[in-house]
């Protein structure tokens, strides 16, 4: 059997020049390289990499060798390549500089062990030679930058201290209140009020005039979201955390809030298990995403909000004392509409100009016996209430000016209290026929007696309508007083 010819004592020299001379061609056939150490800072570059440099936004090799790689070159992937051992052989590189075609390489020593990366410029223009191949990743990357536009905007605060209306004493003091809050900057607010008093547009202003304005802001109906899946939205899920989980793993809205403001609306629904881990992250600043054994630092500022007494929710074992505690560092009552009465015509006028603004309505205004209705009006919605009464009546009629009599329908007599009254509890199975009855007794008059219409505006098939129609019409004191119409029964 021939024996396999030995390698000759001399092959980890002629291995070494090999290498040699494969780095020397690299270097004279790209249009530039650069050399990372095991730390990500860029080490070397070749006399061809520095005509890149004046783009970038540097004078010359000085100021760019020594930093980290991402610092210097936005967008690059040479950190990846260090971290997982795995080179990017052909990738696409846009930045200040242009659009590159770019390899990447893990270098090792005799052990195996990454010490760094390669990084070589292998085509400049590539839109000269792969026209078709950039164009495509020109549309990826125009879409991915409308994608993340889109989404800053959502994360950005809809609403400012202008937008909270009203200069009644009580108005003035919440918001005096809030702006101070906003100054403070760090401490937990509490907003405490009756549903639609614009507790979600003051933590809004908030944000907006404090330090972290251009910093997200991440906000949460407690309320709206199964409690199985509470955890996974606070603080994330890691990569195959579970079955079904998503292999990319996602952030929780901690993360998402990172540097800026994490609003809670209806804290006080929040499950006990939650509470306490709630408590920790203000506590600690820090976050463990589900199935990681990370522990993630996060700079979150955090604004609750709740129409329940969280006092009586301690009192009854459902809330933690230590995180009430916590999260009412600062505490804001926003006053319902009944205690600001004064800001009532302000509202309204505000108002009506978003909804013409919306639906392409024309401008309405409110005659003097417009606003003596809206006065009598207890107001347990509020000013989610008065926004809905007055599209509502702006919908019913054509008059430019609205009057008490367009107001009628919307709001019985039997709801108009004096200033001051409690109002009046009734049976809820009572409210809520009467709620139904004028629904129904509206749709029918903005669509002129069409019953299949008046359906579609409800929410509700004609068939149901149909039902709640013969059951209301059967008491005396519903009228529609409108010819009605079934169009489907003519065709």
């Amino acid at each position: 059997m021939a024996k396999a010819p030995s390698l000759p004592q001399d092959a980890a020299s002629i291995l070494k020049l090999a290498a040699r001379s494969m780095f020397d061609l690299f270097s004279s056939m790209s249009e530039g390289m650069m050399l990372v150490d095991r730390g990500g800072r860029v080490v070397w570059i070749n006399e061809s990499y520095e005509k890149f440099l004046p783009a970038l936004g540097f004078s010359g090799p000085e100021a760019f060798v020594g930093r980290a790689v991402e610092e210097v070159v936005p967008n690059t992937l040479m950190r990846h390549v260090v971290e997982t051992g795995k080179p990017i052989l052909i990738d696409l590189l846009t930045n200040r500089a242009g659009t590159f075609v770019v390899s990447r390489i893990p270098l090792r020593d005799e052990s195996g062990e990454v010490i760094g990366a390669l990084g070589m410029v292998l085509f400049d223009h590539p839109e000269t030679t792969l026209q078709p191949l950039i164009a495509k990743f020109a549309r990826l990357q125009r879409d991915l930058d409308d994608a993340r536009r889109e989404l800053a905007a959502q994360r950005r605060t809809k609403y400012t201290f202008a937008s909270f209306i009203g200069a009644s004493p009580a108005a003035v003091e919440v918001k005096r209140q809030a702006r101070r809050a906003a100054q403070l900057g760090g401490g937990a607010v509490l907003l405490a009020g009756e549903t639609g008093t614009g507790k979600e547009l003051l933590a809004h202003a908030i944000h907006a005039a404090s330090a972290r304005a251009d910093r997200p802001f991440i906000g949460v109906n407690l309320a709206a979201v199964p409690e199985t899946l509470l955890e996974a939205e606070f603080f994330g899920v890691a990569p195959g955390a579970y079955t079904g989980a998503d292999r990319k793993g996602r952030e929780g809205k901690f993360k998402l809030a990172d540097g800026g403001t994490l609003f809670l609306d209806e804290v006080g629904d929040m499950p006990l298990a939650l509470q306490a881990k709630l408590l920790r992250v203000l506590q600690e600043q820090e976050i463990e995403p589900l199935g990681s054994n990370r522990v993630l630092k996060v700079d979150v500022r955090v604004i609750t909000a709740t129409g329940r007494d969280l006092r009586q929710l301690v009192a009854e074992g459902r809330f933690r004392e230590d995180l009430f505690y916590r999260l009412s560092v600062l505490p804001i009552r926003v006053p319902a509409l009944r205690e600001r009465r004064a800001d009532l015509e302000a509202l309204a006028e505000a108002l009506l100009e978003q909804i013409a603004a919306r639906t392409g309505m024309p401008q309405r205004e409110l005659a003097p016996s417009a606003l003596a209705a809206l006065a009598a009006h207890a107001w347990p919605g509020n000013v989610r209430e008065l926004r809905n009464v007055l599209e509502q009546a702006a919908m019913l009629t054509d008059h430019p000016r609205l009057a008490a009599e367009d107001f009628a329908a919307i709001l019985p007599a039997a709801s108009a209290e004096p200033v001051g009254a409690p109002a009046a509890v009734r049976p809820l199975p009572e409210a809520i026929a009467e709620l139904e009855r004028s629904a129904i007794r509206s749709a029918l008059a903005a669509t002129r007696g069409n019953k299949v219409s008046a359906a579609r505006m409800l929410g509700i098939s004609r068939a149901t309508l149909y039902e709640k129609l013969a059951a209301f019409e059967s008491l005396p004191a519903f009228r529609t007083d409108v010819r009605t119409v079934d169009i489907g029964a003519q065709r």
